[in-house]
């Protein structure tokens, strides 16, 4: 630990200056999150509901982007002493949420209700993958007196809240187009 680390007002003072991003960002990702189970509690009386293969694959990952910018935005604007706890934190989340990325690739690769195209494996596996490495690297790289690191995170924070709006339209989109093919083939079916 260097002696910038026990300099806590300067610290606190390099992250406050991000408050207001991160209650944004924090704020957005919570109320996409609810919006998220609201909209699969409204689609689970479908006929045509995903399988949990895909499910898995697809829907959850986009919970867990949605809460990871939460969780982000819940450490950078927490109280902290020094940026060592923080730095420790943050690594944590970018391992874990690389660890949970690379999981949802195997969900999809494994999942047959749903045959990914290339912007699904960007949007779905790719990016995330990219987002939870430069979360783990910014851990290593957050200094006091240096924007690089808080620069960073900030971009994993909002890249993992874009990540989820993304995915979360595409999947609204996906299930009711598909919903609607598969009404207009019954309806055709029955004449």
């Amino acid at each position: 630990m260097s002696p910038a680390d026990d300099n806590p007002p300067m610290e606190r003072q390099f992250i406050s200056a991000w408050e207001s991003f991160y209650v944004i960002v924090g704020s957005s990702g919570g109320a996409l999150i609810g919006l998220q189970f609201v909209v699969m509690t409204l689609l689970a009386d479908r006929q045509s509901i995903a399988k949990p293969g895909a499910l898995s694959a697809f829907g959850t990952p986009t919970v867990v982007h949605l809460t990871s910018a939460l969780v982000i935005s819940a450490i950078m604007s927490a109280p902290w002493r020094s940026l060592f706890p923080v730095r420790i934190v943050l690594a944590t989340c970018g391992g874990g949420g690389l660890t949970y990325a690379i999981i949802a690739i195997l969900r999809a690769r494994r999942q047959t209700d749903y045959a990914p195209v290339l912007e699904d494996w960007l949007w779905y596996l790719v990016l995330p993958c990219i987002a939870y490495g430069m979360l783990t690297v910014a851990a290593f790289v957050l200094r006091p007196g240096s924007d690089v690191g808080l620069f960073e995170v900030a971009v994993v924070a909002l890249g993992l809240l874009l990540i989820g709006i993304h995915n979360a339209w595409d999947t609204v989109t996906h299930v009711v187009i598909t919903g609607r093919t598969g009404a207009a083939s019954e309806s055709g079916d029955a004449e």
